[in-house]
């Protein structure tokens, strides 16, 4: 999320590759959180809420679209790009680096109002992924950030997990040595997280049925 984070390229597939892929898609769409910054390919969030819907036999392909260093302008540039690949759901995670960085708070909210409101006519489902900051940033600061998230879950009628690092964050060996990232085992709580905030919008149609 800091702004030293080198940007990284999200894993976001090419249109062909897309279309010889039937299965509808599931788009990770954020900042380093969702990259998986700091962890080995394959450890980020996104990878294992795959492995959760193959295991649970629903049939979706999950998209990482995560770009380390992405802030809620970076989010509004690449939206575009997100509706084109024609998702059934895709979850938002933007606001860490507008926070870390002290950027205003009507700024962000109104970057995330784009955001969700380009995704939302769309027709794809949307859920919104939170996020706060530490404590030295100040109580009213810290505050009207976190109410974003709130604010705008409730504007769009979109369901919102309020902290993503839920579990995560504090808990040994969880979270990186800068205290920003989740390790590889804390990325895997946050699919957990992730999980439970798109089961109700998945398609049970879109199961695979159990092999006998």
């Amino acid at each position: 999320m800091p702004d030293s984070i080198p940007p990284a390229q999200p894993d976001v597939p090419t249109p062909s590759l897309v279309e010889q892929d039937s299965r509808p898609l599931i788009v990770c769409f954020g900042d380093s959180l969702t990259a998986g910054y700091g962890t080995e390919a394959g450890q980020a969030y996104p990878d294992y809420l795959q492995a959760e819907l193959d295991h649970r036999r629903y049939s979706y392909r999950v998209v990482n679209a995560g770009i380390s260093g992405n802030t809620t302008k970076d989010g509004v540039a690449r939206v575009a790009s997100i509706v084109a690949m024609k998702p059934a759901i895709v979850v938002v995670e933007f606001g860490g680096n507008d926070g870390l960085r002290g950027l205003r708070i009507a700024d962000t909210r109104a970057n995330l109002d784009q955001i969700l409101s380009t995704l939302t006519a769309s027709g794809t489902k949307v859920v919104l992924a939170g996020i706060t900051l530490p404590p030295d940033y100040g109580a009213d600061y810290i505050r009207q950030f976190n109410e974003t998230y709130v604010l705008l879950a409730k504007k769009f009628n979109v369901p919102m997990l309020p902290f993503l690092l839920k579990g995560v964050f504090g808990v040994d060996g969880m979270m990186q040595p800068d205290r920003t990232h989740a390790t590889a085992a804390g990325n895997k709580v946050v699919a957990e997280n992730v999980f439970s905030l798109i089961q109700p919008l998945l398609n049970k149609e879109a199961s695979t049925p159990s092999r006998r």
